[in-house]
Order: structure tokens, then C-alpha cells, then sequence
């Protein structure tokens, strides 16, 4: 059976493993693999406190936040390839765990493997989950994957 497995990433060592087994899922079921990475907003730094923004500097931010991310695609891509694994990559931008999702239900994914940083307590309820939250709302299974940061 043919399945299509999503992989989200932020592309840190920590998602490594998640990358790992989401390749196997594609190989094994000679499916497709869609790797997804979503960028949050570009925000800045403040400007010694008067709150102006050099002109083109967003701009400039986000597209280097653009390249750099294109750049790690396609290294996973083209682990994917040598693998002999069907991949395609999608850059999206918004809030991670709405645009994977999204990605999911427009994809028609079969399931999702995502990695998770491991993180407890204060920093977990400060910085939420992603998966937690991806897996509350999937249209699949979610199936995630310890990682060392």
C-alpha cells in the first residue's frame, strides 16, 4: 500500500531522528514522502529602543531566513533521493501547528511523523508543542519521535 508521510522539521538535530523514521515509513511502503518546514514571522531586533527598522531590512531578513531554510530542504531532499525515497519539500509561513495541519488535509497525508524536543515543565508550557497541538487537530495518525537536541 502506498502511503504519503508528512515530516515536518525545523531542521535541528533534535528533528534528525524524526527524519530518519519518517524515511523508513515512505521506503517501506514505497509512498512519498512530503517535507514540510514552516517559517515563523521575522521579527528584528529592536533598534537601540526608537523602534524604526532600517528600510529592506524585514525584507532582507526574510529573505536570508527564506534561502537558509531552501538551503536545508534540499539537503534532506537529496538524502531522500539516495535513498531511493519519492520526496517533495514545502516551504510554508505562519504558525506551525496550523500550517501542518493544513499541509496534512491538503496533501491527503496518511500520517504524520514529527519530532519532538523533549521538553518539560516551565519551558514546555511556556513554548507549547507543536506536536502536542499537531496531534490534537491531525486529519491522521501522528506519530512522534524523541529527539537530542
Amino acid at each position: 500500500m502506498s502511503r504519503r508521510v508528512l515530516h515536518p522539521t525545523d531542521f535541528s538535530k533534535a528533528s534528525s531522528a524524526a527524519f530518519a523514521r519518517a524515511l523508513a515509513e515512505a521506503r517501506l511502503s514505497r509512498g512519498e514522502l512530503v517535507v514540510l518546514h514552516v517559517m515563523g514571522p521575522v521579527i528584528p531586533p529592536a533598534g537601540g529602543g526608537e523602534g524604526y527598522i532600517v528600510p529592506g531590512l524585514y525584507e532582507q531578513m526574510s529573505k536570508s531566513a527564506r534561502a537558509w531554510a531552501q538551503k536545508q530542504m534540499d539537503r534532506l531532499l537529496a538524502k531522500a533521493k539516495t535513498a531511493r525515497v519519492r520526496a517533495r519539500g514545502q516551504l510554508l509561513e505562519g504558525l506551525a501547528h496550523e500550517q501542518i495541519v493544513r499541509a496534512a488535509k491538503r496533501t491527503r497525508a496518511n500520517v504524520i511523523v514529527i519530532g519532538t524536543h523533549g521538553r518539560t515543565g516551565v519551558a514546555r508550557f511556556f513554548l507549547g508543542s507543536v506536536a502536542a497541538r499537531v496531534a490534537a487537530t491531525a486529519p491522521c495518525p501522528v506519530l512522534t519521535v524523541r529527539g537530542r537536541a
